[in-house]
């Protein structure tokens, strides 16, 4: 299997983002995403946070974090009852971003 950003690095933020939108954004990639903010800073030419970085990229409107969370929690529960087992918020995060931004 391929890592999902080998060609594709700041796939990695927008996967993160989703992640932060729901609340399931893990300590480990949310220290890595605020530790690449400077390179971020550099390669886009920009200053904020990550998460901001990644908004004005993807232009991401500011209802969007709360539209994402809804998909996720009504998802969430669909799933669930049909599957027997917990959503994965990271699988979740991933097929998100593909469908809605497939060339992140």
């Amino acid at each position: 299997m391929t890592d999902r950003y080998t060609d594709k690095p700041f796939l990695r933020f927008v996967d993160a983002w989703v992640l932060q939108a729901i609340g399931h954004l893990d300590a480990a990639t949310a220290t890595y995403c605020k530790a690449m903010e400077p390179q971020l800073h550099k390669s886009f030419g920009t200053t904020g946070s990550w998460p901001a970085i990644v908004a004005r990229q993807m232009k991401f409107g500011p209802d969007l974090p709360a539209q994402v969370r809804k998909i996720w929690e009504d998802g969430k529960a669909r799933f669930e009852q049909a599957n027997g087992r917990p959503a994965d918020p990271v699988q979740f995060a991933m097929i998100y971003v593909d469908r809605n931004f497939g060339n992140a």
